[in-house]
């Protein structure tokens, strides 16, 4: 039987994501996170859309937090495990990154709640 296709198949040479220049983006986005380390009270433009009600407490903010980390790490390692080479390592830093993060939120918790006051 005679095959149609190359082997292995050819890649476009011209990807989109290869075009990107990143240097603009850069200098687009710098001076809107500066003023934001500056001047805390300073809205931020990039994410204006999604907000956080200000009277929410500190131990329910970081509970949500650990928990969309512990999501962000389930659906990393689970994108992991379909990749190969390069990009599953790409992956794989994502979710060590969101485990450290995770347990970076989970030690603030520790220290706002011990467990031993709150099982008192």
């Amino acid at each position: 039987m005679k095959k149609n296709s190359p082997n292995p198949p050819e890649s476009p040479t011209n990807l989109a994501e290869d075009n990107i220049d990143l240097s603009n983006l850069s200098e687009t986005t710098e001076p809107a996170i500066s003023a934001r380390f500056r001047n805390p009270n300073h809205l931020d433009p990039v994410s204006h859309v999604f907000t956080i009600r200000p009277n929410i407490d500190t131990p329910s903010l970081l509970t949500h937090a650990s928990e969309t980390l512990a999501s962000l790490n389930v659906m990393s390692t689970d994108l992991a495990c379909e990749l190969e080479s390069s990009r599953r390592n790409i992956a794989l830093a994502i979710q060590q990154l969101a485990v450290l993060a995770e347990l970076l939120v989970n030690r603030a918790l520790d220290n706002i709640a011990p467990l031993d006051e709150a099982e008192a």
